[in-house]
């Protein structure tokens, strides 16, 4: 597969190259709808039509507050026709997440979930925002019915590889989100480079279970870089992932849906007999959850890294031996350095660092310059904010976010190396290794466990001692806290922050 062709800067002419013939099948809705790529010009042509209708040219932002459905996905498309910004909000935001990157955007459309559509109209009327359209995941609504009178044909606007493609804001876990914003040749590249690296061809099928709002790029987009085909569920149910993976040949999801798969007895290599690849990524994967899926299905989980601001960085490769605790290399046309405090590289097999060149840069955060100028080393390296290694293969080990970094006593301790030590051990279902503050070392290291259901009584003292037979002793957690539940995002994420508060003050006066 050829590389990003800069004669079609504009991202819908890009993809727009590469479809196949017009009777293949793009996408399938879990009720049956199917748009084929033969329809998709007409269907674009009608939204860029009524965006130019509505004011809406280059540069002005659209946002998507939707469910999964074809129709959200042509919205997008037609964004990038028209050179519109799209901005893709999560369903399940609450009500002030949505207001603050609402406010901070400031689309001139709004298309919603119905459900939304009453609360936004108030919003809108006081703010920049002049057009609120409707959508709901059967296809139905206000934009659907504002686009039966366009015409089917329409200009691809012209946009240069530079110019922004969306705005995808940020988990927001050390503050308010921030609006990273992606460029035409960040995205159309990024799609072409991993359809190339996962072999993806026009005979390939990808279930999709993940978030409309966070399954677009790295998983939408490199489906239409390869003119392959896709299959919609609303969200992941193991039930309906079940029904749908006869037929499929790719899988992506988060370590949390593999686990649950894994739970039903009906997951087996039959049901997995047309697969080609799964692939994992976003949260680490278990050493046991990886053995116990290739044991099970016979495919080894393929990982990969990447973050908002520069889509996905790096891949295991396809003929190489996978790991779980691996993310591969660097896309071809980008690279990565891990370097220490002050900037300089560190040897081969030491933590440091993750930093990032790309073909099409990081375009920065909307309307934050100093956040953007932050971002980045003085010879233009991308600051990821991650740490992680280079092991003797070359393959890119990622150890977590610098933020959950623990200095405990003047020691730096990477959790997700202690948290592979507790996940190994009998009984424990999974763990999540934060820091908390300390009067004598600062921070002190911290383990919240789930326990499987089936497992022994628990014993903090026995766990202690076993780990400092594996670890480093302050390395080895002070306090190991059994929770009923990991508190979760969408993506399956164990959210640390609000761990971090509930045991925020175990090494206070009053708990001594």
């Amino acid at each position: 597969m050829q590389g990003f062709d800069h004669a079609h800067d504009n991202v819908y002419a890009a993809f727009a190259a590469r479809f196949p013939a017009p009777d293949r099948l793009f996408v399938e809705a879990e009720d049956g709808r199917r748009l084929t790529y033969g329809e998709i010009p007409a269907a674009t042509a009608r939204i860029a039509n009524l965006l130019r209708r509505l004011g809406i040219g280059p540069g002005d932002r659209v946002a998507g507050l939707l469910d999964k459905s074809p129709e959200a996905l042509l919205l997008y498309l037609g964004c990038c026709r028209a050179g519109a910004v799209y901005l893709p909000i999560h369903v399940e935001l609450t009500p002030p997440e949505v207001d603050h990157i609402l406010l901070d955007a400031e689309p001139r459309l709004l298309v919603c979930r119905p459900a939304w559509a009453e609360r936004l109209r108030g919003w809108a009327a006081a703010s920049p925002v002049r057009h609120l359209l409707t959508l709901d995941g059967a296809g139905a609504g206000g934009l659907t019915e504002a686009l039966s009178g366009e015409a089917p044909e329409a200009p691809v606007a012209a946009a240069g590889s530079t110019a922004p493609n969306a705005i995808v804001y940020t988990s927001g876990t050390t503050g308010k989100p921030k609006g990273a914003i992606l460029s035409n040749g960040l995205v159309a590249w990024n799609a072409m480079a991993l359809a190339e690296a996962w072999g993806m061809t026009r005979e390939d099928v990808l279930l999709h279970a993940n978030p409309m709002a966070f399954g677009l790029f790295g998983t939408t987009t490199p489906v239409l870089a390869a003119g392959a085909a896709m299959r919609l569920l609303p969200k992941f149910e193991t039930e309906a992932v079940l029904r749908a993976l006869p037929g499929a040949t790719m899988f992506a999801g988060v370590p949390t849906y593999y686990a649950r798969l894994l739970a039903h007895p009906g997951f087996s290599r039959q049901s997995c007999r047309t697969m080609r690849l799964f692939l994992t990524g976003s949260a680490p994967m278990r050493a046991d959850l990886f053995e116990a899926f290739r044991a099970r299905t016979g495919h080894a989980l393929l990982d990969r890294y990447g973050m908002t601001e520069a889509l996905i960085i790096a891949s295991m490769p396809l003929d190489a031996p996978r790991r779980p605790d691996a993310s591969g290399l660097p896309l071809p046309g980008s690279a990565l350095r891990l370097v220490d405090e002050a900037g300089a590289a560190v040897p081969p097999g030491a933590v440091g660092a993750i930093e990032l060149r790309q073909p099409f840069p990081f375009s920065g955060y909307w309307r934050a310059p100093e956040k953007t100028t932050a971002a980045f080393r003085a010879d233009g390296w991308f600051i990821t904010g991650d740490f992680g290694r280079v092991d003797p293969d070359g393959y890119l080990c990622v150890l977590g976010r610098g933020t959950e970094l623990i200095i405990t006593g003047g020691f730096n301790v990477y959790p997700k190396e202690v948290e592979a030590s507790l996940n190994a051990m009998p009984g424990i279902a999974e763990a999540a290794v934060f820091g908390v503050p300390h009067p004598d070392f600062g921070e002190a290291v911290v383990a919240a466990i789930q326990l499987e259901p089936d497992a022994p009584p628990f014993s903090e003292a026995a766990v202690r001692l076993l780990l400092t037979g594996e670890l480093a002793r302050y390395k080895v957690p002070k306090r190991i806290q059994v929770v009923p539940e990991m508190p979760r995002n969408t993506l399956g994420k164990i959210r640390k922050t609000l761990l971090q508060q509930r045991f925020s003050d175990l090494f206070a006066p009053e708990h001594p």
